[in-house]
């Protein structure tokens, strides 16, 4: 089966135009951009990829694992383009996946002129970034992240979901008193299963 499009997410309303239009503007400004969710099997590989696809086929895009392990090599590959690291997992399913210093090296790689595309199991943003700085994520490498996707998969049994839908997409506004904080642009109700546009971006 081919990849799904962000216009098949939007198709199958696990988003919003207005939230695939966001994205496509963020890969287009190259920003960096964390997708996460909970529980498993809600979408974060397809819809990471999917946002990726939006930008020109001649960006430069490397992934973790599939291109190697060495994240400053692919950090200096990937220059103007994207470094994909599969997920922030203290479990190595595989080398794709990775904790600690693999993670810090790719939050650092966003100054050298790499923007970074990741993902990681949490079900709201604050828990998310939260999960970040556990990686000793210095403030000033984290301030750079740009935009948080958060995911959920809907049904009684996570493992055969009805509808994976995206809750939420909010921007990085900064670190205030010592925590990062950020703000919604669009977000999803689920009493009314409407999405809603909230506010424009500010960083791109």
């Amino acid at each position: 089966m081919a990849a799904l499009t962000l216009a098949d997410l939007v198709e199958n309303r696990t988003m919003s135009r207005g939230m695939a239009a966001t994205l496509r503007k963020a890969v287009a400004a190259r920003r960096s951009y964390l997708v996460i969710a909970l529980p498993r099997l809600a979408g974060k590989s397809t819809t990471g990829k999917a946002i990726l696809a939006t930008g020109p086929k001649s960006m430069p895009v490397r992934e973790l694992g599939a291109d190697g392990t060495d994240v400053d090599e692919l950090v200096d590959e990937a220059k103007g383009g994207y470094l994909y690291v599969p997920e922030i997992s203290r479990y190595a399913v595989t080398d794709g996946y990775v904790w600690g210093a693999p993670v810090r090296k790719a939050f650092a790689g966003i100054a050298r002129g790499t923007a970074l595309s990741t993902a990681l199991h949490a079900d709201a943003v604050e828990d998310a970034l939260a999960i970040v700085r556990q990686n000793k994520v210095p403030d000033e490498d984290l301030r750079r992240l740009d935009v948080v996707v958060h995911i959920r998969s809907l049904g009684e049994d996570w493992r055969t979901p009805t509808r994976r839908v995206v809750v939420g997409v909010h921007e990085m506004v900064g670190i205030r008193d010592g925590e990062p904080t950020t703000r919604v642009l669009h977000r999803w109700t689920e009493d009314e299963d409407r999405f809603e546009d909230v506010a424009e971006p500010k960083r791109f």
